[in-house]
């Protein structure tokens, strides 16, 4: 990952279009795949009360026992033995040996952590370090109503779970897409705005003399993390490594060494340098070596290189004057490229940085709450275009990325806007295209502003940033440039074979998804005809 809010670069081709299932398939490929329960509640892990529990009512329900019955042959209360059956109680010696005795089984079957076959993948879900690797507590949710669920429905947990395995397993999912995937759910909760961020960029400022009118450069930044941070600066210190030729920095801990790629511009050296500051600043203990974020080990790694990214943005764009240069470049009657330009050039900016800075600011102050973003990256070599960064704060426009090798809507105004970067070969650095979509399915209309660019440092591939602002009465009053007759208004969709436009000029698949639906509605309509 190497932004916010992106799936990581190797894992493009096997996402599927609905978030929500992204979640759900890809959390159960970690369960699977971890091994050691650390989650520990007074002398017996949850899991072994979890497990004895489902063993007492495997056992009861066996013997054709109530909880009445089983109370008064066992001598314990109903509610005690609830608690048992759910995981919230593990017994003493004496009282197994008596419920062993009840249940017809012998103390060391009772106790031995394995469940009958039928429930074994809800044995290898709780082998797993699921209650420690979902931050369930981000969402609100208690993690003992997560035991509960599982504890009183295993049966049905287990048809559950043995689907979604199936299912990811088919599709190769690995275990950073459910990371991934409840970082920008994370994100879109909170409209990608965190106070607590803001105000460490603006103490850090205070602390060290900066002011908040001052933009900083990469030798400031360099020297500060010298200076205060007893950081050694590698300049060119992947020359040797031609394997990671691709990464901006390596870190290595051990001695604070930070080894810098030769090909970074000013602007990526300064925001590398930013991310360290954060990591150290805001004592980021959890993080990866390298820059971008490619085989996560635990979600606190990506939450935290995330929380870098978000301060060293905001340290670089201070939100004040961020807001203001914001506020009077929507107020421009006339659109042109050269608006984005101007911001980029001002904050010494790349269009990614300056993106998220505006995802940032947007729903805050100026009531943007409908937004969208996506990054596009285009293969030189094979024209293939693939999503690797998406977020989407309260709209339905949901371009995801697509597993399923579909054809991504040539109409879509980053797409066009590669399509031109590629046929004029510039390398002049970043050229801009505003223009107004309406979605086919949701008949919703956006504002995007595009931007693309060869990728840096590799420039193996085009990179296109969109962010795309659902177009309302809100936004009518916010933005003047909006109805500039020059920016054009085209119908998309999200994919070739999920289209059912007939006229376009730009398909480069046949619908046959859609033509697939069609087909099952025919049969479907024929029979109630048939049964009238």
């Amino acid at each position: 990952m190497r932004h916010w809010y992106n799936y990581p670069d190797r894992i493009n081709e096997n996402c599927f279009y609905e978030k929500a299932l992204i979640i759900n398939i890809t959390f159960l490929r970690i369960f699977a795949n971890f091994n050691n329960f650390v989650f520990i509640m007074g002398a017996k892990t949850q899991r072994d009360k979890i497990i004895f529990g489902l063993k007492v009512r495997h056992l009861r329900q066996a013997e054709g026992l109530s909880f009445a019955e089983l109370s008064r042959r066992a001598k314990m209360s109903v509610s005690y033995l609830n608690e048992i059956e759910k995981g919230k109680k593990y017994p003493k010696a004496d009282k197994i040996t008596v419920l062993s005795e009840v249940l017809g089984a012998n103390t060391g079957e009772l106790t031995s952590g394995v469940l009958p076959q039928r429930l074994q993948p809800v044995e290898n879900l709780l082998r797993s370090n699921f209650l420690n690797e979902l931050p369930l507590d981000l969402f609100g949710i208690d993690v003992s109503k997560v035991i509960e669920i599982i504890a009183s429905a295993p049966t049905r947990v287990n048809a559950f779970i043995s689907t979604l395995l199936e299912i990811s397993q088919h599709y190769s999912l690995q275990n950073g897409h459910f990371y991934f995937a409840a970082l920008r759910s994370f994100l879109e909760l909170n409209n990608n705005y965190f106070e607590e961020i803001e105000e460490a960029v603006r103490q850090f400022r205070e602390d060290n003399a900066l002011s908040t009118d001052q933009l900083l450069s990469d030798e400031e930044l360099k020297q500060l993390l010298i200076s205060k941070y007893k950081y050694k600066i590698i300049e060119g210190g992947l020359n040797q490594y031609p394997e990671l030729q691709q990464m901006r920095s390596v870190f290595l801990s051990k001695n604070k060494k930070l080894l810098l790629n030769q090909n970074l511009t000013p602007v990526q050296r300064t925001f590398q340098f930013g991310k360290e500051i954060a990591f150290q600043y805001l004592n980021l203990k959890a993080r990866a070596n390298t820059s971008s974020l490619h085989h996560p080990q635990t979600f606190e790694e990506v939450l935290n290189h995330s929380k870098a990214i978000y301060f060293s943005d905001a340290l670089l764009m201070p939100l004040d004057a961020f807001v203001k240069d914001v506020k009077n470049t929507f107020q421009e009657k006339k659109w042109s490229g050269t608006l984005l330009l101007n911001l980029m050039d001002k904050y010494r900016a790349t269009p990614e940085m300056l993106y998220h800075r505006l995802t940032n600011v947007l729903p805050q102050f100026f009531g943007i709450n409908s937004l969208f973003f996506i990054r596009i990256k285009e293969e030189k070599t094979t024209n293939e275009f693939t999503i690797d960064r998406e977020l989407h704060i309260n709209c339905r426009l949901h371009t995801h990325n697509n597993g399923l090798r579909e054809h991504y809507c040539r109409r879509w105004t980053g797409i066009q806007l590669l399509n031109q970067l590629r046929d004029e070969g510039t390398k002049a650095g970043a050229v801009v295209k505003a223009g107004k979509i309406t979605h086919l399915d949701t008949n919703e209309t956006y504002l995007c502003l595009s931007i693309a660019r060869p990728e840096f440092p590799t420039q193996k591939t085009n990179i296109n940033v969109t962010i795309g602002l659902r177009i309302n009465k809100a936004l009518l009053q916010k933005i003047s440039f909006i109805n500039d007759s020059g920016i054009p208004h085209v119908t998309v969709n999200r994919t070739c074979e999920r289209c059912a436009l007939t006229d376009c000029a730009d398909r480069v698949a046949p619908p046959i998804i859609i033509r697939a639906k069609q087909k099952k509605l025919d049969i479907k309509e024929r029979i109630d005809l048939l049964n009238r």
